[in-house]
Order: C-alpha cells, then structure tokens, then sequence
C-alpha cells in the first residue's frame, strides 16, 4: 500500500497532469480544491457549471483561471450530463460533484444508455492514515449501499480490492468487520462474512485473502486477535475492512475523520472513472485527497492497460 498522501502526489505528478471534470463547478470549496490541485500541478480541471458565477467566485477568492478550461451550462442536469460524457468519450479520467445534488449526478452515472457504470455496483470507499497501526486501510462501504446482501458485498468488496491493487497491494487482505468474531446465526453479518471467507478459499473472489467475522479490535490489531485466540491470516494485517452495513461504515468513517484527525479520502467506484462526491463538513485536506486519490487510481488504471 502506497505510504502517504505526499508520495501519492509525487506519483501523480511524475505522470503528468490528469483530467478531471466537474459537475456544477459554480462551488467555492469545490473550486478552491480543485484550484490547490491544478497549483500542485496534479490536475487539469475542466469545469462544467455556470460560468459567470465560475468567474465571480474565483475572483472573488483570487483563483487563477488560467489553468482551467471553463464550459459555460446553465442547468444543473446538463451539466452533470456533460461532465459524464467527457469521461465516457475518454476526455477526463475523473468526475467530481460541485454545487449539485448527489441524486442528479447519480442518475447521469447510472443513466442505461449514456451514462459510465462499469460494474454491477457503484461503492464508496474510504482510504485512512491510522495512526494507531501507522498505515493507510481502506473502509467500505460507508455511503452509497445501504443495507447490502451478500452479493452486494462480493460486487463492494471486489471494487475494494481493485482500488487496493491500484495502490500497489498486490495480494490485499480484506477483514470482514462484524461485532464478533464467532459465527452467529443471528447476525447475519456473520454468516456473510463466513460465506465470502469460503467462496474466497474455493477461488470464487479472487486477487485478494478474505478473513472474518472479526471485530474491529482483532481485525487491526495483532495483540487483540492473539489474545482471543483468533489465527485468521487477516487479523491484525487488513488492507480493506469491509463492513456490515452503511451506519457502522458512516460511523467509523466519521470516527476517523472527525474524532481521530486521520488523513482521508472518499470516492465512489464501480464507474469508468473514479466518482468524487464530498461532503461539505469535508475539510479542505479531505477534499483535495479525495482529488488525489481519483486521480492516482486513473492514471495507475490507465498505465496497467
């Protein structure tokens, strides 16, 4: 796994500029992120939105234009559907959210005939500097699929563990987290987790070493699982934590970011492009990470072809 936001950037920027497209640019956070990364000299961002509320903001806030290319799209639907068409005719490798809702630029995405989704499911994942184990971990999903069976979490785990690949992992551990470490018939994520732990054993989810049920406390840290006992390979080394449902991922997610102070990014996979749908309690790190990471896993994806 890569080590830091700052190598990812060095890597980044030794491929060169990559393009990515905004939906609705017409956002100050938005553009004063997107604005940080042109500076770093890791993106060439084309904005879709408003643009003369585009130019009011940046010079409102001093934003040097120059390294922008700016189309001028009033309405908000065809703005989000312009922006997935420059990804989807290979103009940009990355797609980011700006003043529009979540809902919109989804349907554009998902859209059967002229939208990007390039797997069965688009998942959100969460990459985290703990500084507890001192390592980046990948969190899925904490935004996008509510309650997920078990094929939904083959389809969420799968778009993991391509992302963990990307970052340079090549064999990535994936801890199923549950609230315990034993089978309960009653809890269902325990059962789920068993059951992708055998499909992985039998060669049916592939390119990476499923371990679970684990509880969060034996799936990060090797003292915690010695001490139960626990010898699943996966316990105390996960690259992925792969969780039960989307209120325990948003609430580690929010832990980390909020109570821990970890570095993060998020992003939605699961498209033709890496999808960046920031929130705006993000703070400004957040945001341009989040940039960061799209971008990395596009160019890596567009050097592994």
């Amino acid at each position: 796994m890569i080590q830091s936001f700052t190598s990812m950037s060095e890597r980044v920027k030794a491929l060169g500029r990559q393009r990515i497209v905004v939906a609705a640019a017409h956002d100050e956070d938005v553009l004063l992120s997107i604005s940080q990364a042109a500076r770093m000299g890791i993106a060439h961002p084309i904005l879709v939105g408003n643009q003369d509320l585009i130019m009011e903001i940046c010079q409102r806030l001093d934003i040097d234009t120059a390294a922008f290319d700016i189309i001028d799209e009033r309405d908000d639907w065809e703005a989000c559907r312009l922006a997935v068409r420059i990804i989807r005719e290979g103009k940009a490798g990355a797609l980011m959210k700006g003043l529009v809702g979540t809902a919109l630029i989804l349907k554009a995405i998902l859209n059967k005939e002229t939208g990007i989704r390039d797997r069965t499911l688009l998942s959100h994942i969460g990459l985290f500097f703990v500084g507890a184990i001192n390592r980046f971990v990948i969190l899925t999903d904490a935004a996008m699929t509510i309650a997920p069976d078990l094929e939904a979490k083959k389809h969420i785990l799968q778009n993991a563990v391509e992302a963990a690949r990307l970052l340079g992992v090549e064999n990535p551990h994936a801890a199923c987290v549950c609230a315990v470490e034993t089978v309960n018939p009653a809890m269902q994520a325990t059962l789920d987790a068993a059951e992708l732990v055998r499909l992985n054993r039998e060669g049916l989810i592939r390119d990476c070493t499923v371990g679970g049920p684990l509880a969060l406390d034996n799936a990060l840290f090797a003292e915690a699982a010695r001490h139960k006992g626990i010898t699943d390979p996966v316990a105390g080394r996960p690259d992925i934590l792969l969780m039960p449902n989307i209120e325990a991922g948003n609430v580690l997610y929010k832990a980390l970011a909020f109570l821990c102070g970890s570095p993060g990014a998020g992003i939605v996979l699961g498209a033709r492009a890496p999808v960046i749908l920031t929130s705006r309690n993000d703070n400004q790190e957040s945001k341009l990470n989040s940039i960061l990471l799209a971008l990395y896993l596009a160019a890596s994806r567009e050097e592994s072809l």
